[in-house]
């Protein structure tokens, strides 16, 4: 099950973030995909500029240089970046 897969009960349901993060880390490293800015954005849900203010700040996974004038990012670290962020905002809603 691929965090990009889950619905937004999912993401709000803790056990189900621990066992994404848990079967990521157990899998073979051989699955890495590659993202472009455009998919990027469709699964932060933030701006181009905010993107790479985030990664300046260290707030956001920087990309991978490809070749010359091409960049992705890894899916993994990505997806990892958003159950970070859900987490952090589970957190902070806590009584």
């Amino acid at each position: 099950m691929l965090l990009s897969k889950l619905t937004l009960e999912a993401y709000m349901d803790q056990q189900t973030v621990n066992v994404v993060v848990e079967r990521r880390a157990s899998n073979n490293r051989a699955d890495v995909r590659f993202l472009r800015l455009k998919e990027v954005l469709a699964m932060c849900g933030k701006s181009r500029s905010s993107v790479y203010d985030a990664i300046k700040k260290g707030a956001f996974p920087k990309p991978v240089k490809l070749s010359g004038r091409s960049s992705a990012w890894i899916k993994s670290e990505v997806e990892q970046w958003a159950v970070d962020c859900i987490r952090a905002s589970r957190q902070d809603s806590r009584p």
